[in-house]
């Protein structure tokens, strides 16, 4: 006896939307550089199992909001999330929810004869902010984070007392380079009033937490220097429920100069770039509440 074929869960939308957004109420102007995808959730089974398109908001439409947002303004990837989902969910009656995403791209002004020019800016490299809004119902998830963040200490840093067998080769030091690209991602608590948050400077808060707690302490494996990181996070930030990480160890080994007749006495090494340790997890409040539909579709966190 054959079991009968339902449809699943579905979603659908435009993706990677680039939109750069350019300020001139002066002459000093400003930039906003940002990928955004949009998702809706909703009652769209017509269209799967009839071709019946009366509900399906077209991919088309989605991409041009999101234009039509950018030119009253966007202020923060998390404010342009939170003003698309009101709009979708609002807008039609049979879409009860959705999966927001920015990718948001920094440039700096470009100094000129000492000073920072007005209208001509150099990308900066350093990170890439994210946010992801997951809208079900009358319940909202926000979820800010960072990606590509590259941190590395010469020193403060060390391996020891881990089980050997006899595959291993891996010897102990207590001093070494640790580096890393983080990839972070933070969870607000559901239900918080963002009506008046400052979307911006809490990012820059959280970005500068987690330099520091990079920094502050000796580490004894990166997993120490991780939960380090989040708890900072979480302790200065109280609207914040959790926050997952992402990140590889990026292996520096001491490159033998004997050959040569050299010393080296920690300088010289060679940066390898795979394989890698690759260590992730989840610092949270213990009181806090699960929300596994906030990350749904966030690959690479556990």
């Amino acid at each position: 006896m054959s079991s009968k074929i339902i449809l699943g869960e579905n979603q659908f939308g435009k993706a990677e939307v680039r939109v750069v957004k350019i300020t001139r109420d002066s002459d000093r102007h400003e930039i906003e550089d940002l990928n955004v995808t949009s998702q809706l959730r909703g009652d769209f089974s017509a269209a799967h199992l009839e071709g019946d398109n009366a509900h399906v908001v077209p991919t088309d439409t989605q991409k041009n909001t999101v234009y039509a947002f950018a030119r009253e303004g966007i202020g923060s990837p998390e404010a342009l999330l939170l003003r698309l989902g009101d709009h979708f969910t609002s807008s039609f009656d049979w879409v009860s929810g959705g999966r927001w995403e920015v990718e948001a791209y920094s440039w700096d002004r470009i100094q000129s004869h000492g000073a920072a020019h007005d209208h001509s800016f150099v990308r900066n490299g350093q990170e890439v902010r994210t946010a992801v809004l997951v809208r079900d119902g009358e319940t909202s998830h926000l979820v800010s984070g960072l990606r590509d963040l590259t941190v590395l200490k010469t020193t403060q840093s060390g391996f020891v007392g881990y089980p050997k067998d006899k595959y291993t080769t891996l010897q102990e030091t207590t001093d070494r380079i640790l580096a890393t690209d983080v990839a972070a991602r933070w969870r607000f608590k559901t239900g918080t009033d963002f009506s008046s948050f400052d979307f911006n400077k809490s990012y820059d808060d959280v970005k500068g937490l987690l330099l520091e707690g990079f920094t502050e302490n000796y580490s004894h494996a990166l997993q120490q220097t991780l939960f380090d990181m989040g708890k900072k996070v979480l302790e200065a930030h109280s609207e914040i429920d959790e926050i997952k990480f992402s990140m590889p160890n990026k292996h520096h080994f001491l490159v033998d100069l004997s050959p040569f007749g050299l010393d080296n006495p920690n300088e010289v090494f060679f940066a390898a770039d795979r394989p890698y340790g690759l260590i992730e997890a989840t610092v949270q409040r213990e009181e806090s509440a699960p929300a596994a539909i906030a990350w749904s579709g966030i690959a690479g966190f556990c």
